[in-house]
């Protein structure tokens, strides 16, 4: 027996409602089995239907409460239908994961207008009113709230090669998180971000199929796994990390530092 408090690390997420965006491949997938493991209700979201149905009987073997829908973040009244859909499947979300987002892979000046649309409203419009859907409904409700933004070492760090509008989107998510950190902490939300590295996804995927082997350039010479992230998902959602809010966590295995 301790004569002091034990460490506040509880991972157990029982009795709390997830949306994670993006959920059909790489990050988003991952964060939905994580925060599903740990025992949260998890309304996973995404454009391809058939890829959240698989991973929603996925989750349901193992017991957990899931919700798949069908969302295109660049649309707003779907993210609002998005939201009353998870409340009404599981209830009032309490853990937001703005993960869902396109890369450019085109030069500033050769985007067309469409494009430039897309990679806007995808990467920050959407999350923007995502979150301030979720906020809302905490805030009426009175229940504390965590909110993550999947932001990128490219909001820092640009080589001008084909991601302009992808980095200024995720230097966006950085100050958003920061701003609605702010307005939403007497209300107990907390709000921040993570920015990874060179993580296995399709997104990566298709980078490295353009520019080859980029993990070459790296100091530890590899591209990391999403599993890496999992430590920093669950404390910045869960109570150990109640005094957090407004700040960005670089995951980046000292590809940013080179």
């Amino acid at each position: 027996m301790t004569d002091y408090p034990l460490p506040n690390t509880s991972q157990d997420l029982s009795g709390q409602v997830a949306l994670v965006t993006g959920t059909t491949s790489g990050l988003g997938r991952r964060f939905a089995q994580v925060l599903a493991s740990c025992g949260a209700k998890v309304a996973i979201t995404g454009r391809r239907v058939e890829r959240l149905e698989a991973l929603a009987e996925e989750l349901r073997a193992t017991g957990a409460e899931v919700e798949p829908i069908a969302l295109d973040m660049r649309d707003s009244e779907a993210i609002v239908a998005c939201v009353e859909q998870a409340e009404a499947a599981l209830g009032t979300v309490t853990i937001l994961v703005n993960n869902a987002g396109i890369p450019d892979a085109q030069r500033a000046h050769k985007m067309d207008n469409q494009l430039i649309d897309d990679v806007f409203d995808t990467n920050l419009r959407g999350p923007y009113v995502l979150s301030c859907e979720v906020a809302r409904r905490l805030i009426a409700a009175e229940l504390p709230g965590r909110m993550v933004n999947i932001s990128s070492v490219g909001a820092f760090n640009y080589a001008g090669q084909g991601a302009a509008l992808y980095s200024i989107t995720k230097a966006g998510i950085i100050r958003m998180t920061e701003a609605l950190a702010v307005e939403w902490a007497r209300y107990n939300i907390n709000v921040n971000a993570i920015a990874p590295g060179a993580f296995a996804s399709e997104m990566m995927d298709g980078m490295l199929e353009r520019m080859g082997d980029i993990s070459k350039m790296f100091p530890r010479k590899r591209i990391c796994d999403p599993a890496q992230m999992d430590s920093t998902l669950l404390y910045l959602v869960s109570p150990a990390s109640e005094a957090v809010t407004g700040t960005f966590i670089k995951i980046d295995d000292g590809q940013g530092s080179r």
